[in-house]
């Protein structure tokens, strides 16, 4: 019961930290949650485009559900389609991760594409990379350049206006405000990718 007690107050104050460290963060992914639920309470699935110019649908809508009662067993089976309702709540839930996602994986397209050209032997899941050591110190140059190349770009402003286009009748809320981060300083950081 003590070591409970103790560890829900490590959690409260971890939290309280994460939040003022990463105040703008969390601003960001509580601004694209309430996009999403703007655009799913009209009964639309959040699409947008990745910066690589790849389209996405959140495919998430309400199931249909079915009890099949037999004499062994209760089975509850669903039915998912296109002509049944969006759910609100997932679309929400879903929307920030996966547009992070869809920013990382953009990062790693970049990065493979550049490796290959250069002639670079490169691998990657998610936001692992990998290549042979005798090119760690090249493909950690193009992991960086592509990075700043990919948040050069008004990547928050671009989907804003990319939802605008996608539903003019809605309004959604502006953009929260950036961090201080200067890109430039990517390149000398030490542990930007290990």
């Amino acid at each position: 019961d003590k070591i409970y007690k103790t560890s829900k107050v490590a959690a409260k104050l971890t939290m309280k930290a994460l939040d003022k460290a990463f105040k703008n963060a969390k601003q960001t992914m509580k601004w694209l949650g309430d996009c999403a639920s703007i655009i799913s309470k009209s009964g639309a699935p959040v699409t947008w485009t990745t910066p690589l110019g790849l389209p996405v649908v959140q495919p998430y809508r309400r199931k249909k559900k079915f009890v099949v009662i037999t004499t062994n067993q209760r089975l509850v089976l669903q039915k998912s389609n296109e002509d049944l309702p969006v759910s609100s709540q997932k679309q929400r839930t879903a929307f920030p991760p996966n547009y992070v996602h869809s920013v990382d994986s953009s990062h790693l397209l970049m990065t493979a594409s550049e490796c290959w050209t250069r002639g670079i032997t490169f691998a990657g899941v998610h936001d692992s990379f990998w290549t042979h050591a005798s090119s760690v110190d090249e493909m950690n140059e193009v992991l960086r350049d592509k990075f700043i190349d990919l948040h050069e770009q008004p990547l928050l402003e671009n989907l804003l206006q990319e939802f605008r286009l996608q539903h003019p009748d809605l309004n959604f809320p502006p953009v929260p405000e950036l961090g201080t981060l200067n890109l430039g300083q990517v390149s000398d950081a030490t542990y930007f990718f290990s």
